[in-house]
């Protein structure tokens, strides 16, 4: 069977399984929608406190319903370098919408905390929980029922999932998701690892490490490494909730105001009082997801996406699963090669042919659904363009350059990198996990060792520094799950296991926490289910244990025999010190009923 029959096979499969769910999701979506402009069910006392805020000309808009209003969510901080740029997209968006004839208002804002900043530090076990909080929160500013469409300001880790977890509840709605964009390039990804290796080992101070670390983030944008943020952007553009050629373009530029103000304009055109009525519930489907899917596999993306995926997709009634993905990722080519999977930085994607590039040659290799429904209309092959300003402001589209700008960041398809998508699923007795071997050399895919078993990051960092962990092992860092502390990202491991490896030593990592789009070199089963803190196997491991992590046969393996286990008392973590602090306590409740991770981690 040929790979794009495969795909084919793949989409079927997810249609018939989501079969119940999605009809009974589609009845609600067209029950909302037949409703028409939702505004005139309101009160006039209702209406009057919808729009008392509101200048004259807009008061008058909104008074009837012949007049689109416009929703903005928007993740806004002066905190996140990602964020910030949308301080003044509001107001481009108001006024864009006044020329068009429409209204905008900002119906709500929502969290929007970073990775970066939490990464090591109690505030990370609230991060994956963000992305739920973030669905409920733009669930409010959309409940006050006064909108014909919608758009969506966020760009990082949590933040995207949750206001597409929110969209497709809403999904009579138009949704357009609108990026700020990438800062530009300073220090180089792999300059800025190697400090942190240096600092790993005591051979560099702090002042070094954060003189790295602030020549790589040193301004406005989504920080260049393709993690989850980029991920983030990609699929939203394979899956038609972008206009065509936004997601990369630098804040602070004219091109990004225009595609902002066209992006709005185009939102108010495809509400139900216009011809090109485009609700967001219908627009995506099966298809549109695998299209995800297929794209995260194809630029060796975001690992955290093996949760948010399932839990986007679900949100409108299609049940997406840990197979589905692992099986398109064996038949998807890797083709792009952004850190950590290369050199190159999303800038460096961009400027080689960008998302224009990879969606047309994976159309044309027959590996994406072109026949999907997107914010710009029928067809993804409109997506297949480069985006740019034209003598007069406006945009102009170009179809995708034929040759790659540099085929050692943006490869064509006749020349991918790898054969397939680089994330795969891992079985055994342990339970299921996700890898991610796009960045990890083949050489390095294979490890069997003794384990040697950590409670915490912290623990593992201190045994380093003692010099004990000289030698072949696999580290497993257990009681990191959902409902053990919230599934935070382990990235002080990352320095460290790379020294290690660096050194000559076979290591690897086993663990129910995560490393998201910063998985690099070192193998890391992540994810794995069920968690130690549910009863997991996990649990029962002890230092010594040899345990077999094979990436190329997709095998997670304890091996010792199941009568010894099956005698073998389960750890039990203090988890006391997870319960408090840093707003901890306030998320009780989701660690006690949040899914499992390969059903999405979510608590609804």
């Amino acid at each position: 069977m040929t790979a794009k029959r495969e795909i084919e096979a793949v989409t079927a499969r997810i249609r018939e399984r989501s079969r119940p769910t999605r009809e009974a999701y589609l009845a609600r979506v067209d029950e909302a929608a037949a409703k028409g402009p939702h505004r005139g069910v309101l009160s006039c006392g209702n209406l009057a406190h919808g729009f008392a805020a509101c200048g004259p000309q807009d008061k008058a808009a909104l008074s009837g319903d012949t007049v689109p209003n416009l929703g903005i969510i928007t993740a806004y901080n002066d905190m996140l370098s990602a964020h910030q740029p949308y301080e003044t997209f509001p107001q481009i968006i108001k006024q864009a919408a006044r020329e068009t004839g429409g209204v905008a208002q900002v119906a709500g804002g929502v969290p929007a905390m970073c990775d970066g900043v939490t990464q090591g530090q109690p505030g990370m076990q609230l991060s994956l929980f963000s992305r739920d909080v973030i669905a409920l929160a733009a669930s409010v500013g959309l409940s006050h029922n006064m909108f014909d469409a919608a758009v969506y300001l966020g760009i990082c880790d949590k933040i995207v999932p949750g206001l597409a977890i929110a969209a497709l509840t809403f999904g009579h709605l138009p949704a357009i998701f609108i990026p700020a964009g990438p800062m530009t390039s300073g220090l180089p990804n792999d300059e800025k690892a190697k400090v942190r290796q240096l600092f790993a080992e005591g051979k560099v101070g702090r002042e070094a490490l954060l003189d790295a670390e602030s020549k790589s983030y040193h301004g406005p944008g989504t920080c260049t490494f393709y993690g989850t943020a980029n991920s983030n952007q990609m699929l939203m553009e394979i899956m038609g909730l972008h206009t065509p050629g936004s997601s990369f373009v630098n804040p602070g530029t004219p091109l990004r105001d225009a595609l902002t103000k066209e992006a709005a304009q185009r939102a108010l055109a495809i509400t139900a009082l216009g011809n090109e009525f485009t609700p967001v519930g219908r627009m995506i489907d099966e298809r549109s997801i695998v299209n995800g899917v297929v794209g995260l596999n194809a630029t060796g993306g975001s690992t955290n996406h093996t949760m948010h995926l399932v839990a986007m997709a679900a949100a409108a009634g299609i049940e997406l699963t840990w197979a589905d993905i692992a099986e398109i990722s064996a038949h998807v080519p890797l083709i792009a090669r952004v850190y950590p999977n290369g050199l190159a930085d999303v800038n460096h994607f961009q400027a080689a042919g960008g998302i224009g590039f990879l969606v047309r040659e994976l159309i044309d290799a027959g590996l994406l659904h072109d026949d999907v429904q997107t914010v710009w209309g029928p067809g993804l092959r409109r997506y297949a363009v480069e985006a740019k300003l034209g003598a007069d402001g406006a945009i102009t589209r170009e179809p995708a350059p034929e040759k790659s700008g540099n085929e050692k960041v943006l490869a064509p398809f006749a020349k991918a990198f790898q054969p397939t998508g680089g994330i795969r699923v891992l079985k055994g007795n342990l339970g299921q996990a996700i890898i991610k071997t796009s960045a990890v050399k083949p050489e390095h895919r294979i490890v069997e060792a003794p384990a040697v078993v950590f409670q915490d990051q912290e623990e593992m960092q201190s045994a380093f520094k003692t010099g004990e962990l000289d030698r072949d092992f696999i580290a497993v860092i257990r009681f990191q799950g959902p409902k053990a502390n919230g599934m935070p990202e382990l990235h002080k491991l990352t320095p460290v296991l790379g020294v290690l490896q660096d050194r000559g030593y076979a290591v690897a990592l086993v663990t129910d926490g995560r490393m998201s789009g910063a998985s690099g070199k070192v193998p890391a089963a992540i994810h794995v289910t069920p968690e130690a803190a549910d009863g997991g196997l996990l649990g029962k491991v002890e230092n010594g244990d040899p345990l077999r992590l094979d990436a190329e046969a997709g095998t997670l393996e304890l091996l010792v025999d199941a009568e010894t286990l099956a005698h073998r008392e389960a750890a039990h973590a203090d988890l006391s010190q997870n319960q408090f602090g840093m707003g901890r306590e306030l998320f009780a409740s989701f660690r006690q009923i949040v899914s499992r991770a390969d059903q999405g981690a979510a608590v609804f």
